[in-house]
């Protein structure tokens, strides 16, 4: 069965190989990009399968324009996909208040007002799947990654929110979180600085891991987008799923460090209580 999407971010990366498979599976899409020009061949090949919008993710009345968009080429929307996302290598120290916003502005605002612009069509469909790309980096505060995981970390939490709303009409909220894949993500779209020496042990590492790593990733763009897909079709999809092996190997080791310090700390955690 034919479903409607809209996808952020489709020019390049997971989102582009996204938007492939869609509209391969014989779905319906509104692809986005801040330059839908970049989009124009996914429209010769696919028609009237596709409508291409001009979309910032920052910017509420665009993120409305491109829902509209949906609305009037197909009639609704039954999945958005946050994917659009940005992320650069520095200390905090050195990272600029504005590089802090604007990090936080694409990867969070940005999922929060694209979700706040289907959440009323949606809730009267009483239906739909909103698929928010987070990280592996929405687990775990990795080492010269302050700023793009502070936003994903924010993506977590408020998606685990969202999800508890939008069950009570119908609509799903699932959190991906992809590892190492081959694209654009390591290389062009992001700025990497290795920094003062006092830091070089952990941002220089790993702005130096990141350019070397980059064309190495074990991550198939192409394969995620079909499990991507899968999931969106799913009655009852999960609420987090990561995306490659070295995702569910980073994650299983930051859970279980995680449990462990709460385990040895849990008799001073406790005894802030009132006594019995």
């Amino acid at each position: 069965m034919s479903s409607r999407w809209l996808i952020t971010g489709s020019s390049r990366g997971l989102g582009r190989a996204l938007s492939e498979a869609v509209l391969q599976a014989g779905h319906r899409l509104v692809a986005t990009a801040r330059d839908p020009a970049q989009l124009a061949d996914l429209a010769r090949r696919h028609g009237d399968a596709v409508r291409l919008v001009a979309l910032d993710v920052t910017d509420p009345q665009a993120a409305q324009r491109a829902v509209d968009a949906a609305i009037e080429a197909f009639g609704g929307l039954d999945v958005l996909v946050n994917n659009a996302g940005q992320g650069d290598v520095d200390s905090v120290e050195d990272t600029s208040l504005e590089d802090f916003r604007r990090q936080i502005d694409t990867n969070l605002f940005g999922t929060i007002i694209m979700s706040k612009a289907v959440i009323p069509l949606m809730r009267r469909q009483g239906s739909g799947h909103i698929l928010q790309l987070s990280s592996v980096g929405g687990r775990l505060g990795a080492p010269g990654r302050a700023a793009y995981s502070a936003a994903k970390w924010g993506v977590e939490g408020f998606s685990e929110s969202l999800a508890l709303e939008m069950a009570l009409v119908g609509v799903h909220v699932t959190i991906i979180e992809p590892g190492g894949f081959r694209t654009d993500f390591a290389g062009a779209s992001t700025t990497l600085r290795e920094g003062r020496a006092e830091y070089d042990a952990v941002v220089g590492a790993t702005a130096r891991r990141q350019r070397d790593y980059s064309g190495q990733q074990p991550g198939d763009p192409a394969r995620a987008a079909q499990v991507i897909v899968r999931i969106a079709a799913m009655d009852e999809p999960p609420l987090r799923i990561a995306l490659g092996s070295d995702a569910v190997k980073l994650i299983e080791a930051i859970d279980a460090r995680r449990l462990e310090e709460l385990r040895r700390w849990r008799e001073l955690s406790a005894s802030t209580d009132f006594p019995a």
